[in-house]
């Protein structure tokens, strides 16, 4: 099959099934890892080169690993490459994270991407440096722990972010929600999210936004909980508003003990005057 017919098709189905799915036709059969940086370490090495494929456009282009040792600093390979990467994004670079599947060979993994050129670059490819993909494990230059944006990514790209939020407690739920936001992901928040909200809506006004501050109640408190108000400071940057710092209670909700926790995004967004 080629390979380009094979990323649409994966991209359909990945959207169509959640991300639970193989793609097999004839002899081929495509499943989406999530590999442990470790091992994918091992996998690309540098100087290696692969494919990118974005999962919500269903774009794709190519790539070389050039460095990096907590996670791969990756450069387009050509000036096309960079084109599409740039539409990718809308035509602006972005530290924004996006979750991308990483074809190499007859391996598809799960990763995230940022798209921000930085640092140094050494191919012909109008890129103004190198950007950076992570896989599940990897870290940051500055830290020793995944970055929670690029870990949420990678669960999408690889078809488990319904199974982490269904078991993660109220406090993750958050610092998830929040970082959907953060990323402008409508498929993160609306996963959390008790009600259904145009987003879109809400992410043309929010520019940033940070969790300062969460109360958390011991886990065996929450055993039976349906219901539960926590306390949290969060700064917003709004679009023509500038700084604004919520100190006030974020409302989740389950409808049973063995459900996954739901955050009342009626009550949060009127609270902070967005739609």
């Amino acid at each position: 099959m080629h390979l380009k017919k094979a990323a649409s098709i994966l991209v359909l189905l990945f959207i169509l099934f959640n991300g639970q799915c193989v793609l097999a036709q004839s002899d081929i059969d495509y499943k989406i890892e999530m590999l442990n940086w470790d091992e994918v370490n091992q996998i690309l090495p540098k100087y290696s080169k692969f494919i990118v494929l974005d999962v919500e456009t269903g774009k794709q282009f190519h790539v070389q690993r050039r460095a990096g040792s907590h996670h791969a600093d990756v450069q387009p390979l050509t000036p096309k490459d960079t084109k599409i990467m740039k539409k990718i994004y809308g035509g602006k670079w972005s530290w924004k994270r996006r979750a991308i599947i990483v074809i190499h060979k007859n391996q598809w993994i799960g990763a995230s991407m940022h798209g921000m050129p930085h640092g140094a670059g050494a191919l012909k490819n109008n890129f103004p440096g190198h950007f950076c993909i992570h896989f599940y494990g990897s870290t940051t230059h500055r830290t020793n722990t995944m970055d929670l944006s690029h870990m949420l990514m990678v669960l999408k790209a690889s078809g488990k972010l319904n199974e982490y939020l269904s078991k993660a407690s109220p406090y993750d739920v958050i610092d998830a929600y929040i970082a959907g936001i953060k990323q402008h992901d409508t498929r993160i928040t609306s996963q959390i999210s008790l009600q259904k909200n145009k987003w879109r809506s809400v992410f043309r006004l929010v520019e940033n936004i940070r969790l300062g501050r969460m109360e958390r109640l011991p886990a065996e408190d929450l055993t039976s909980e349906i219901s539960l108000d926590v306390p949290v400071e969060v700064d917003w940057y709004i679009k023509n508003r500038g700084r604004q710092t919520y100190s006030d209670t974020i409302h989740l909700v389950r409808f049973s003990p063995s459900d996954a926790w739901k955050v009342d995004s009626e009550h949060f967004l009127n609270k902070n005057n967005l739609p």
